[in-house]
């Protein structure tokens, strides 16, 4: 019996996002050392931090409510990075080329990538909290500011996930794409991520001051902490929609332009 294929109805846009979050979840699950990599990482150097150089850093011994807010961060830096390496592979692998014989629209491939990203941070920011109250964490923060909170963070992670997304467009292998989101981890540790910026060098203290993660950061803090909320929350909402634009653009157009030649 011969099927007429070009009768087939066309899945929604919704249906065909769902099916590669879920592939983007499956893949995450069954490369677990890179997981629980991303997660270790950040919690490891969290109790470091907390137990080594902590009484140095504030010998009051509240230096774990300081770095946790960094902490979350680096951690969310870790498993976004992971984006640029998946994507690439995705770009080189020959996928793409099946995809696009699919009556589908194949950059679902990368959003697919962006929104599992997502979800795993979160589920990894969850875990590192809960390690956080563990070594002695705590936090003032009403319902409001937890929100507040986990909103900035979502924010962040979703557009640092385009920016490593469109990184893995660009690289022209997995591995350089590796090392290309490597070298965007140590934003914050040039940041308030482990020390106010007060005590760095006064030519560092411009550039901490100035890159998009210490004002995330620091309106994560004062949320989590009961601080008031200054002009920071501005800057990290402007830095956050600033990359998240620039790097949906970027994603789109070098998508468009790498998968137009295979």
């Amino acid at each position: 019996m011969i099927h007429n294929t070009s009768a087939m109805k066309k899945p929604s846009q919704l249906v065909t996002s769902s099916v590669f979050i879920g592939r983007s979840l499956l893949h995450s699950l069954r490369n677990t050392e890179a997981l629980m990599m991303a997660i270790m990482l950040p919690i490891m150097l969290m109790l470091l931090f907390t137990y080594v150089f902590g009484g140095a850093l504030d010998p009051g011994g509240n230096y774990v409510n300081y770095v946790v807010p960094g902490i979350i961060l680096l951690c969310a830096g870790f498993g976004s990075s992971s984006t640029a390496v998946d994507v690439s592979t995705d770009m080189t692998n020959g996928i793409i080329d099946r995809f696009q014989t699919l009556p589908i629209r194949s950059i679902h491939v990368i959003t697919g990538h962006v929104v599992s990203s997502l979800i795993r941070n979160l589920v990894a920011t969850v875990i590192v909290i809960g390690i956080a109250l563990l070594v002695g964490f705590r936090t003032n923060a009403g319902l409001a500011a937890w929100t507040g909170a986990v909103g900035m963070i979502a924010l962040f992670i979703l557009a640092f996930t385009w920016l490593f997304a469109a990184i893995g467009l660009v690289a022209k292998t997995p591995a350089a794409a590796s090392g290309y989101g490597f070298a965007l981890l140590f934003l914050p540790y040039l940041s308030s991520a482990f020390v106010p910026t007060s005590t760095m060098p006064i030519w560092l203290q411009g550039v901490a001051n100035h890159q998009p993660i210490t004002p995330v950061i620091e309106t994560i803090r004062a949320l989590l902490t009961g601080s008031p909320v200054h002009t920071e929350i501005w800057w990290a909402l402007g830095w956050c929609v600033l990359i998240l634009a620039v790097s949906m653009v970027w994603s789109a157009w070098s998508f468009r332009r790498k998968a137009g030649r295979r």
